[in-house]
């Protein structure tokens, strides 16, 4: 039926449009209490070999809405009722800006795939923050706070622009993010340099710690699926060394040569990160080299072309304790987090490995040894 509403619906429609269309009906489900019990019983269903826990935190399962989709905080309930186990919320920036020039969302559907060149837009840190803060939770899950530079601030002054977000956001987070890796900000990607990132995520540590005294806030980085196989290596290690708690491999990608994209070339040629079904097998080899390179010591989160379970059970097995999508909710509509959890949790049933957990890197493992 999704399907079918898609392609009369959602396909004729601009992307954005559509986007905040299903964005305001979620929120309305989510306010009206018969809704919401109703679609949470339909959509969420928990299985209690799928519990996971991971940077401190327990959840119902390990799969999360990547960020992009909820930038403001607005419907983070809302997805915990389509049965997100997890929701990352961003990418949010120290001051509030309007992103790029609109048309700026493109769908690719022959590929699955989406094209954005969003430009972080958002309200701000501070409104953001205060929406968390105000927020009396309906259903219980894990929200991540994903932030990123501000489109006008120089990038030697990064660093304080991320310290500015952490001061306002940190404590509402159960996890933070540094994004360093959207295509879209000029001069961001530039920051995944160790000589550079270094010094920013040392800067937002300290920021956290400071902030928040009462607990550790878990803080990742997001890495880009266009880095180099040694750079790669070096976030790795600097990520260990800087005591991070995870890395999320990957984001977007701005490649379009060799993946196979049957879309029409103007689409293309559009400029953006491309997300969704094509950037799948690099994002697992990143993942794969990832989790050879840091084994447990870091919560490794998977995400970019999942599109089903068995894409799920893959990550997971390639190292990914965590995973996340977004574009493939697109195309898949209010059952996709549902598809996900009841394979994943027959893939586990019918595998040699008796929990989740058992499971997270097993092949990597095998074909290292």
């Amino acid at each position: 039926m999704y399907k079918l509403f898609f392609d009369l619906v959602f396909k004729r429609m601009d992307p954005e449009q559509a986007h905040y269309l299903a964005f305001r009906w979620i929120r309305l489900a989510a306010r009206t209490p018969v809704l919401r019990t109703f679609a949470a019983a339909a959509l969420a269903p928990r299985y209690e070999e799928l519990r996971t826990e991971a940077l401190g935190l327990r959840m119902h399962g390990p799969f999360g809405l990547a960020a992009g989709f909820d930038k403001n905080a607005v419907a983070i309930d809302g997805m915990a009722m389509l049965g997100f186990d997890h929701v990352e919320i961003g990418t949010v920036t120290a001051q509030a800006q309007p992103g790029n020039p609109k048309k700026r969302l493109f769908r690719l559907v022959p590929d699955r795939a989406l094209i954005n060149r969003m430009g972080f837009n958002n309200e701000g840190s501070a409104a953001v923050a205060a929406r968390l803060g105000a927020r009396v939770p309906v259903f219980k899950t894990v929200v991540g706070v994903n932030i990123g530079k501000t489109k006008v601030v120089p990038e030697e002054e990064a660093a304080a622009d991320y310290v500015a977000s952490t001061e306002r956001l940190a404590r509402h987070a159960d996890y933070l993010v540094v994004n360093v890796s959207s295509p879209n900000t000029p001069g961001l990607r530039n920051l995944q340099a160790t000589e550079s990132l270094r010094p920013l995520l040392t800067a937002v540590r300290e920021a956290a710690d400071r902030t928040v005294t009462d607990r550790r806030v878990p803080l990742l980085v997001k890495i880009a699926p266009d880095l180099a196989d040694e750079d790669v290596d070096a976030v790795a290690d600097l990520a260990l060394e800087l005591g991070l708690d995870g890395i999320i491999a990957t984001n977007t990608t701005i490649a379009r040569e060799g993946l196979g994209l049957k879309s029409s070339p103007d689409l293309v040629k559009e400029t953006g990160g491309l997300s969704g079904a094509p950037v799948k097998e690099r994002s697992l080899e990143v993942l794969r080299r990832l989790y050879a390179r840091v084994g447990d010591r870091l919560v490794l989160v998977g995400v970019g072309g999942i599109e089903n379970a068995e894409d799920a059970w893959q990550r997971i097995l390639a190292g990914a304790t965590l995973i996340q999508g977004y574009s493939a909710f697109v195309y898949e509509g209010p059952f996709y987090a549902r598809a996900i959890h009841k394979g994943l949790a027959a893939r586990l049933a019918a595998s040699p490995y008796e929990t989740l957990a058992e499971a997270v890197g097993a092949e990597t493992r095998k074909a290292t040894q």
